[in-house]
């Protein structure tokens, strides 16, 4: 299973809900896909991976290369999060620098500000 996913735009913030593996294969489409979104806006970025099963160093990779992105053009990426995926994450210890969510409300406040 490859990766795949939905965007949903609202005014100030847009979500990707992705399912599959974010790896080495995935990349690639997915780092040009997202990209393109964040550089259209809007420059806060949700990323819904609570249903993602596999995530490598690859995908790491990619989604502090978001982060970076989005903070480049003053906007926010948050990442809802798995079990599997926050394991990965706190393994190569990027849980201060990823900002890891347990759902979209939580997410949704912490670009609002609240």
């Amino acid at each position: 299973m490859s990766l795949r996913g939905s965007r949903e735009v609202k005014d100030n913030y847009q979500i990707f809900r992705l399912t599959g593996l974010l790896d080495a294969f995935s990349e690639p489409a997915f780092r040009k896909v997202v990209g393109k979104y964040i550089d259209d806006g809007p420059i806060n970025v949700v990323l819904d991976l609570s249903s993602i099963d596999f995530v490598d160093s690859s995908g790491l990779g990619v989604l502090v290369q978001m982060a970076k992105k989005t903070q480049a053009v003053a906007g926010t990426l948050q990442i809802i999060s798995n079990p599997r995926v926050t394991q990965t994450v706190k393994l190569v210890r990027l849980e201060q620098f990823l900002s890891l969510q347990p759902n979209v409300e939580a997410a949704l406040s912490k670009i609002a500000g609240v």
